[in-house]
């Protein structure tokens, strides 16, 4: 088969392709460079691997056969905050730029696995934002429409997916950065449990929060993403070992389950009519699916969310990087070094205040468990033009946290799945969250809700694949 601009990147059609001898490694690779160029400049990657690497790599995988390795093939991109050795990292910003010298253990398994490396992807600098816009290499426009944020911090990461770039791709995700930027582009956002795989190698923003994502076309794909990437970390102090047990293969949804949706006047849309109405049918879709809905008290996850950045983990933000802004002020971004750098300074007191208050959270919220088996909520409430952010880049930013920024905090898991199309042509996504290790349940979930959608594969028009 020629590489096409219809070549559809998911894991399953690949692997079918590969099986049937009608595509190889190397054909993909060169379609892949034919296909980024056509976009000509669109900000997507601050370092992209070579045509010469790419085929090299390539030659290397189509000599071992496809039924060797599990990610035999497959393209992907990862946010440029995490080190591949003898590759530059750059967080966003040239001049803490670095030459890595190990692989984070993440994508080393990714690379064993198979997996090609397309290139580095732009970001929120210092993983800064949910809005993409915070860059110096240019921002990489929503994958729909270029006037409106892609969502961050992990923009590009997630543009490179839903454009066609790569089948899949690594993000980061402190406070939303997996989930907003799947929603604004209509693709799969898992974030983890927090420690399921390592953050060795991986710029740290709040380091005890701080999670490696996984944008897929497919939940089947994020699924087999984490299952390779997934490991503990003996020299990661915030690695964690699975349970016993412990599995994220494929399953189908339940066909009864509990779900928690927050009190209607604890919803927040933001003016957008549009969104408010898509939740609706979101959660309509859900309860055809087998769920029953229940209201809950959104509060206290409201109250969690407050801590991040009216709190002292704002300054951890500053424990990772605050020595470099302060001596390079001129090169880093206004907006991040205003975040980082201008805020309240608080101190052990100020911390441990926050920490019983976090545990005071954690209590009222662990009894709603008991009642749902998710928590469903919209991954943002609305979506804002590149021109809405730059005129007002801290609270409207802030406002695309109202449903993300409590999930690390108290330890959950969730995926943001594709949720419908807003009128002016934009993408709507919601989030399904769990206790910690739940992938699987909110993968199985997910997948049947993104697929009753019936919307195409990122920016693309091409299906779904089959189950």
């Amino acid at each position: 088969m020629e590489f096409g601009k219809d070549m559809p990147l998911d894991m399953a059609s690949l692997a079918r392709l590969y099986r049937d001898g009608e595509l190889t490694p190397g054909a993909l690779v060169a379609g892949l460079i034919d296909r980024i160029a056509a976009r000509g400049d669109d900000n997507v990657w601050i370092h992209r691997t070579t045509a010469a690497d790419l085929a090299a790599r390539a030659a290397v995988f189509e000599k071992a056969g496809p039924e060797v390795l599990p990610l035999y093939g497959i393209p992907f991109a990862i946010k440029d905050n995490m080190d591949i050795a003898g590759l530059t990292t750059t967080a966003g910003c040239p001049a803490y730029a670095y030459v890595a010298e190990e692989t984070a253990p993440a994508i080393a398994r990714l690379l064993d696995a198979g997996a090609i490396l397309i290139g580095k992807a732009n970001l929120d600098q210092f993983a800064t934002g949910l809005v993409g816009v915070r860059t110096p290499y240019g921002i990489p426009g929503n994958s729909f429409d270029p006037s409106y944020v892609p969502g961050g911090s992990s923009a590009g990461s997630a543009v490179a997916v839903a454009a066609g770039l790569v089948s899949f791709s690594l993000g980061t995700d402190t406070a939303g950065s997996g989930r907003v930027p799947a929603a604004f582009n209509n693709i799969i956002g898992l974030k983890p449990t927090r420690g399921l795989l390592s953050c060795r190698g991986v710029v740290p923003a709040c380091r005890s929060l701080d999670c490696v994502s996984i944008f897929a076309l497919t939940g089947a794909d994020a699924a087999a993403v984490l299952e390779v990437a997934g490991a503990y970390d003996p020299d990661d102090a915030f690695s964690r070992a699975a349970p016993e047990g412990y599995t994220v293969a494929p399953e189908p949804a339940p066909t009864a389950f509990r779900f928690g949706v927050p009190r209607p006047e604890q919803l927040e849309f933001f003016g957008n009519r549009d969104a408010a109405a898509l939740f609706d049918a979101a959660v309509e879709r859900l309860e055809g699916l087998g769920g029953r809905k229940t209201l809950i008290d959104f509060e206290p996850f409201q109250a969690t969310a407050r801590l991040l950045y009216d709190g002292p983990w704002v300054d951890e933000r500053r424990a990772a990087v605050g020595d470099f802004i302060a001596a390079n002020q001129a090169e880093t971004h206004p907006v991040t070094r205003k975040i980082i750098m201008e805020g309240k300074s608080y101190s052990a007191v100020d911390a441990y205040r926050a920490y019983y208050r976090l545990r005071e959270m954690k209590q009222q919220t662990e009894p709603v468990w008991d009642d749902i088996d998710i928590l469903f909520t919209p991954t943002a409430g609305t979506i804002y033009s590149i021109a809405e952010v730059e005129a007002d880049p801290i609270r409207l930013n802030a406002n695309l946290g109202y449903y993300t920024n409590y999930m690390n905090l108290l330890d959950l898991a969730g995926v943001a799945v594709p949720a419908g199309m807003l009128s002016n042509g934009l993408p709507f996504g919601v989030t399904l969250t769990a206790p910690a290790y739940c992938e699987q349940r909110l993968l199985a979930i997910g997948d049947a809700m993104h697929r009753a959608t019936g919307l195409p594969m990122g920016a693309t028009s091409l299906p779904l694949p089959a189950p």
